[in-house]
C-alpha cells in the first residue's frame, strides 16, 4: 500500500480525519478526494497508488464515518461541504481538484456550487447526477430502496476482522479478481470496536440523513450550476454488479445535462465499486486527475 499520514482540521463541532498521500515534488497541486455514503478516506488507496506521487491527493473521512465518526450533527450534504471547504481552506488560499466518488460526487458539485471560488476542476465518479424521489415513497422506504444491503450492514456485529473480510468478499461487486490490499485496508477502516462484537464506524444517523439529502432540490440541481468544468465518469455496471448501472446514455440524456460544463464519459468492465477501487476504473480516475490538476495549477 502506498504510505500516507493522518492529519486532523478544524471543522464545526470538533476535528475532521483526513489521509494525505504527498506528492514527490511539494510544490505539486493537490487533489481532494470524497467517498462514498458508507465508505472512508481509503476507498481511494488504489487511485493513490496509480497517482505515483504526481499530485498531493487527500481524502477525508466524512463526518459520521472511521475516524471522523465522532464528529456531532447536524449531518447533511450541506455539512460535508462545509467540512471540505474548511479542509481545503486550511490547505492554503489556492483552488483545488475536487473529486467525488458515490455520494462523494454529490458533495463534490454541491461544494463547488456553495463555494465557487474554493475549488478548481471537478471529477465525478459515479455520482453527482440524480433523478428526483418517487414521490409515493416515505423517507424510509426511499432509504431501503437506495441502499438497503448497505444500511443493513450498519446493525450488524461481526465476530473479528476475518469475518469481516468475508462478509465483503461474498459482495459480487468484490468477485474474482477485484479484491486487492488497497480494497482490505478500506474495508477494515470501516470496523471499529473488540471482538466478538465488532461493527461498521459509520453512523447511522449520518448515513440515513446523508441518504435522504441526495433526493433534495439544491442538492440535484448543483450539477446544472457548476461554475467550472467537470468529468462524470460512469460505471457500466452497477452496486451489485449488475448489468443495470446507475447510469446510461438514456438516463443522462434524460438527465438535462446541455449546457452544462459537465461531460459524461462512460468507463467499460466496472461496476459501482471497482470504478473506484479496480486497476481499470482507478486507473482512468488517475490519469485524469493528474490532467485536471495540471490544467489548474
Amino acid at each position: 500500500m502506498t504510505p500516507y499520514e493522518e492529519i486532523r482540521v478544524p471543522v464545526a463541532g470538533g476535528e475532521l480525519a483526513a489521509l494525505r498521500w504527498p506528492a514527490r515534488d511539494p510544490g505539486a497541486p493537490v487533489v481532494v478526494a470524497l467517498h462514498g455514503i458508507t465508505a472512508n478516506a481509503l476507498s481511494w488507496g488504489t487511485v493513490a497508488r496509480l497517482l505515483a506521487g504526481q499530485v498531493t491527493l487527500i481524502a477525508p473521512d466524512l463526518r459520521g464515518r472511521a475516524a471522523s465518526s465522532g464528529l456531532p450533527g447536524p449531518y447533511g450534504i450541506a455539512a460535508h461541504a462545509d467540512d471540505v471547504a474548511a479542509l481545503t481552506g486550511a490547505l492554503g488560499p489556492d483552488r483545488v481538484v475536487l473529486a467525488g466518488h458515490s455520494m462523494g460526487a454529490f458533495v463534490a458539485a454541491f461544494a463547488a456550487v456553495r463555494y465557487p471560488d474554493r475549488f478548481g476542476p471537478l471529477l465525478l465518479v459515479d455520482g453527482g447526477v440524480g433523478f428526483p424521489a418517487p414521490t409515493q415513497l416515505s423517507p424510509d422506504e426511499l432509504m431501503t430502496a437506495v441502499i438497503g444491503p448497505a444500511m443493513d450492514r450498519l446493525s450488524m456485529t461481526f465476530p473479528d476482522r476475518a469475518a469481516y473480510r468475508a462478509f465483503w468478499q461474498a459482495h459480487p461487486a468484490f468477485a474474482g479478481d477485484a479484491w486487492s490490499p488497497e480494497v482490505d485496508a478500506y474495508i477494515q477502516r470501516d470496523l471499529a470496536g473488540a471482538e466478538p462484537e465488532m461493527r461498521s464506524t459509520c453512523r447511522i444517523e449520518a448515513v440515513r440523513t446523508d441518504g435522504i439529502g441526495l433526493f433534495d432540490d439544491d442538492v440535484l440541481s448543483a450539477v446544472r450550476k457548476l461554475p467550472v468544468p467537470a468529468t462524470l465518469l460512469w460505471a457500466a455496471r452497477g452496486l451489485m454488479d449488475e448489468e443495470q448501472g446507475l447510469y446510461d446514455e438514456g438516463r443522462l440524456a434524460a438527465a438535462g445535462l446541455s449546457g452544462t460544463p459537465l461531460e459524461p464519459v462512460a468507463v467499460p468492465d466496472v461496476n459501482h465499486y471497482t470504478v473506484l477501487t479496480g486497476e481499470a476504473g482507478a486507473g482512468e480516475i488517475a490519469r485524469r486527475l493528474v490532467a485536471a490538476a495540471g490544467g489548474a495549477a
